[in-house]
């Protein structure tokens, strides 16, 4: 069966109903790349593990945990992330869309799924057995991805995708090894794992860029917001209607469910306000703009377990401040709101009102953190403001 949304290096058709073939680069100027059913497919079972990492999140915060909580949810989401992004750019480049191709993404979703199973204990035990193993099938995986580009490449190209390879190998022994050191230390070596893992691309492109597509990249990035975003809707929602059956509180949850929407429908239009294909020229610019969006994902996916958070303390399950409860959505709101505007928003501004509106929005929405009650509808009406000024501003310049 052949992926209509799939095409060749040349454009032919590259279906997996065709013969085992050279994994060959694409073109970086290939008209129409888009996004394949086979990336929308692993985008949604990675979500799986974001609702995980959510859930836990939730789950510390309405305990009185924030520190813990905060902190035990970047350490697991950045395991989803970076997952989400070796495959992402790697696909970018060498997506050939055939029969190993296929089976070797199916093996990475079957990693990130055994991933998913064990973000709980990860979270609250610190035992990372679990998640190791499934990023180890993922890796597998995408280690013969890579062995697989450097057999069709000669040259720079060549060095390059074993670099991928070989970095990919040594890293991963490293998350193995890590599971027997002693617990007071794991954290701290994790940090420096993960610093090599964000190394990887740097020194394998140091001499020779993989051919990604600007486009397609971004569209890429796009998918995964909405999807993200659509995660955090769903855990609001069912949040919302759970303390409406046990607690009848209509009063209570109507503000919060009202600025959760707005915040989330706000997050969205301001995402995709401007066109940041265009910026994405050489690793220079992507590779900032590709590692800046874990704080966008991250934070995207954190406004919904903030909104679980303060309809938890509407109905009185949350023991936690007031203040605690609408910082559990203000904050992640306003890191999103920031760090859009200063990975992409900020370099299509043109007049000094419209640079200064994301930042501006991003004070105000921390400030309705101590309007108590209302912080999350002040929040979302902070939010659907911002948008309003945003589409004046661009219609007066």
């Amino acid at each position: 069966m052949t992926s209509p949304s799939s095409t060749g290096p040349s454009g032919a058709d590259s279906g997996a109903s065709g013969p085992l073939r050279r994994m060959k680069p694409r073109s970086r100027d290939e008209a129409h790349r888009a996004a394949t059913p086979l990336e929308l497919f692993f985008d949604l079972c990675f979500v799986v593990a974001v609702a995980q990492a959510g859930l836990q999140l939730v789950h510390a915060l309405a305990e009185g945990h924030p520190g813990a909580g905060v902190i035990g949810y970047c350490f697991v989401f950045f395991g989803v992330w970076w997952a989400w992004m070796n495959f992402t750019w790697f696909a970018s480049a060498y997506d050939c869309d055939d029969v190993p191709y296929r089976i070797a993404t199916f093996v990475q979703i079957s990693g990130v799924l055994v991933y998913a199973a064990g973000v709980p204990r990860a979270f609250n035990d610190n035992d990372w057995t679990i998640a190791v193993i499934g990023y180890l099938i993922m890796r597998v995986a995408l280690t013969s991805q890579w062995l697989r580009a450097a057999a069709s490449e000669t040259g720079p190209a060549r060095r390059t995708a074993l670099e991928y390879a070989a970095s990919l190998v040594v890293c991963q022994a490293a998350w193995v090894g890590l599971l027997f050191v002693p617990e007071g230390a794991k954290r701290w070596l994790f940090l420096a794992v993960a610093a090599a893992e964000l190394l990887i691309p740097l020194i394998a492109e140091r001499n020779r860029q993989t051919p990604w597509h600007a486009h397609h990249i971004v569209e890429r990035y796009g998918l995964f917001t909405i999807i993200v975003l659509g995660e955090t809707m769903s855990a609001s929602t069912i949040a919302v209607q759970s303390a409406l059956d046990e607690n009848d509180a209509l009063g209570e949850l109507l503000p919060i469910a009202a600025g959760g929407l707005l915040i989330i429908f706000a997050a969205w239009w301001i995402y995709f306000a401007v066109p940041a294909h265009e910026r994405l020229i050489s690793n220079r610019q992507a590779i900032p703009w590709g590692y800046g969006h874990v704080l966008i994902f991250g934070s995207a996916a954190a406004i919904g377990a903030g909104v679980e958070v303060a309809v938890e303390h509407a109905v009185g399950k949350a023991h936690i401040s007031a203040f605690a409860a609408s910082a559990a959505v203000t904050v992640p709101a306003a890191l999103f709101l920031f760090t859009v505007w200063l990975l992409h928003a900020r370099h299509f501004k043109r007049t000094t009102a419209q640079q200064l509106t994301l930042p501006v929005a991003t004070l105000a929405i921390l400030a309705c953190t101590f309007a108590d009650g209302w912080a999350v509808l002040a929040a979302g009406l902070v939010a659907a403001t911002t948008v309003a000024v945003g589409v004046t501003l661009d219609a007066r310049t």
